[in-house]
């Protein structure tokens, strides 16, 4: 099984996330997130149309991206 939603104990997150989705995590544009992709710095399935990202691919990039001031 997998993550539970807080809110929503019987309720199971989905594995992938939207474009849309991955852009508001990011507090970026929907445009940045196809940058991303298309560069090959974010991994995404691509399921007819629509390109979907692992929710620990968002989370290993963020965590790339640390920026440590000093």
């Amino acid at each position: 099984m997998g993550p539970r939603v807080p809110d929503h104990p019987d309720v199971i997150e989905a594995p992938f996330l939207t474009v849309a989705e991955v852009a508001e995590r990011m507090r970026v544009s929907k445009m940045t997130v196809y940058r991303l992709v298309h560069a090959g710095n974010l991994p995404a399935v691509r399921f007819g149309r629509s390109f979907r990202v692992q929710r620990g691919a968002v989370e290993d990039l963020i965590r790339a991206a640390r920026y440590e001031a000093g």
